[in-house]
């Protein structure tokens, strides 16, 4: 993905002087590179139960981050982290060129996304296991900060943190910290700093969502998850195919198989036969809830195409 210079020389000289820690001027933002070829993947492990809605920790519908990410010393009062902030791509857009990032998420300038986006250093971003995430952010430090939180959504990879915690975010992002006309003055401010928290990612009248990425075939399939309420996250992903009788009547196979994690929030799986639809697909989030939704890809899916499902996580 293409990089960004900082926004003011003061921002690219403090990052120059991180060099030596794999800081540059230039921060940029690399999507690992999808699969040509399917891989041979373990042997499927099959999962009990099949029922719809699951939970090994109902008192809580997010963990929050400090319960989750190893502390430093910097929290602060009310649960909220202290972290720093950059942003990249235009000044009020959504960050990546192509609307995307490291997460395989699509068209991140349109709603939910609306292009309250972020980047997130690896305690955030956790192998791609943080994709979808959601925390609130606010900035208090600057003369044009309103003080306000924010939502962001992680959505993308920073590779050059500038600190343990490191949002690096949309320019709408970033300007939305701001006081009122003042998003301009914030933005230039280059590197600065600011709080954050976990919340629930909440996504009204939108159920989660599969897309079948191109390039899946029947015996190599890969789905991005979407518009989870709740942690926001997935953790595993399983599916399970279906029989098809002699009159065309098709029956679940009762086995889940497991998906392995592709890239971000693209999970895959490579079969050794052709994989017969329709297909049902069980998620499980980061605080262990799980979600089924029923046959939900149908027999005569196609690449590159959405199916919305009709379950979601408590918000």
């Amino acid at each position: 993905m293409a990089g960004r210079l900082w926004s003011v020389a003061g921002g690219a000289a403090l990052l120059c002087l991180l060099a030596a820690h794999g800081c540059t001027a230039t921060t940029k933002h690399h999507k690992p590179p999808k699969p040509h070829k399917p891989i041979p993947s373990p042997s499927p492990s099959p999962s009990p139960g099949n029922a719809s809605s699951s939970s090994s920790n109902s008192s809580s519908t997010v963990p929050p981050p400090p319960a989750s990410i190893p502390g430093n010393g910097s929290s602060t009062s009310g649960g909220w982290l202290n972290a720093r902030a950059t942003w990249y791509g235009a000044p009020n857009g959504a960050g990546p060129d192509d609307n995307g990032g490291a997460c395989g998420f699509k068209n991140v300038n349109l709603p939910p996304f609306s292009a309250m986006t972020s980047c997130g250093n690896e305690p955030l971003f956790k192998d791609g296991k943080g994709c979808g995430s959601c925390y609130q952010i606010r900035c208090v430090g600057h003369p044009a900060c309103s003080g306000a939180p924010e939502t962001v959504i992680i959505t993308d990879m920073n590779y050059y943190p500038v600190s343990l915690y490191h949002f690096d975010l949309s320019g709408t992002a970033f300007g939305a910290m701001a006081k009122d006309n003042r998003n301009d003055e914030l933005r230039h401010a280059g590197i600065i700093d600011i709080q954050f928290r976990r919340v629930a990612c909440q996504y009204p009248g939108l159920t989660v969502t599969f897309h079948v990425e191109e390039g899946s075939n029947p015996v190599y399939l890969a789905i991005l998850v979407e518009y989870e309420n709740g942690d926001g996250d997935v953790v595993q992903v399983e599916l399970m195919e279906s029989i098809r009788a002699a009159d065309g009547a098709a029956t679940p196979t009762g086995v889940w198989t497991a998906m392995r994690e592709s890239w971000g929030s693209i999970w895959r799986l490579d079969t050794n036969h052709p994989l017969q639809g329709p297909f049902s697909l069980r998620i499980t989030n980061e605080s262990g809830k799980t979600l089924v939704a029923d046959q939900v890809i149908p027999a005569d899916w196609q690449p590159n195409t959405v199916y919305s499902s009709l379950v979601q996580f408590d918000s």
